[in-house]
């Protein structure tokens, strides 16, 4: 039998495909059992060339915010696509949400990354003193197609002039409803983590009626207070709050099942 704090414990990731595999292996580290089912598909775009339109005149920006991990990827594969070996423009500079997009940035050579520290979300980002005076400037926000509107809408209100540049797609995984139903088929599950208020939407539409009463036998760990609330306006009750990376979300499984409840 496995030993550690989460030793006996079933626990559902619900990150998207490619990206689980770091809580996974942090679960499984603390003897726990971690099924993976994502919630949320990440697809090319089916168009790339309004992005593309942009990345050529991509010197004319003077921040560039990438909204998550995979605003990063997805976006860094378009730019490559497009501009080839053009080097990044030296005066543009490169802000994210938070540090796991920011290691994102580092690993591929990046510098002097704005992000803040500790919460991670546009809100943060905001409060940041390189974002308290941004009149005139132009600013390109990476992100998801469709996505929140308050980091361009509040930069927009500072005076900057601000474009989003869509470069991926977030989708219902087609074999979802699949890995869900095995993830239960196997016994009750212990925890189930989720990434975002879209990823617990879509986990609740591919469980259907039983999603409710499915995850109110489950403790549920969210990354930020604003996906918590969702879930109690959905009914689910409290969702413990852990954070957006694998090691703050793998230390909270563990604190609250370690008996620090």
């Amino acid at each position: 039998m496995s030993a550690g704090p989460l030793a006996g414990k079933r626990i559902l990731v619900t990150r998207p495909g490619g990206q689980a595999a770091g809580l996974s292996a942090l679960i499984r580290g603390a003897g726990g059992e971690a099924l993976e089912a994502p919630a949320i598909e990440i697809r090319a775009l089916a168009d790339p060339e309004a992005f593309y339109a942009l990345a050529d005149r991509l010197e004319s920006f003077d921040i560039a915010v990438f909204v998550s991990r995979n605003a990063v990827r997805k976006a860094m594969e378009l730019l490559q696509a497009r501009r080839g070996a053009k080097p990044w423009p030296a005066r543009l500079r490169l802000a994210t949400v938070g540090s796991g997009s920011r290691d994102e940035l580092e690993a591929r050579g990046f510098s002097g990354v704005i992000a803040p520290q500790g919460q991670a979300d546009s809100e943060a980002l905001l409060a940041l003193p390189e974002f308290a005076d941004v009149a005139g400037k132009r600013v390109v926000i990476f992100r998801g197609e469709g996505g929140r509107s308050l980091l361009g809408e509040t930069l927009s209100a500072r005076g900057a002039r601000v474009e989003h540049a869509a470069c991926y797609r977030r989708t219902l995984p087609e074999a979802g409803g699949a890995l869900l139903a095995s993830a239960w088929a196997g016994g009750a599950l212990d925890a189930v983590t989720v990434s975002s208020g879209e990823g617990l939407a879509n986990l609740l539409e591919m469980l259907g009626g039983e999603g409710p009463r499915r995850l109110a036998q489950a403790a549920l760990f969210v990354p930020h207070p604003r996906v918590a609330k969702e879930a109690a306006r959905r009914g689910l009750g409290r969702a413990i709050v852990a954070g957006p990376g694998d090691a703050e979300m793998a230390a909270a499984l563990v604190a609250y099942f370690g008996g620090a409840r």
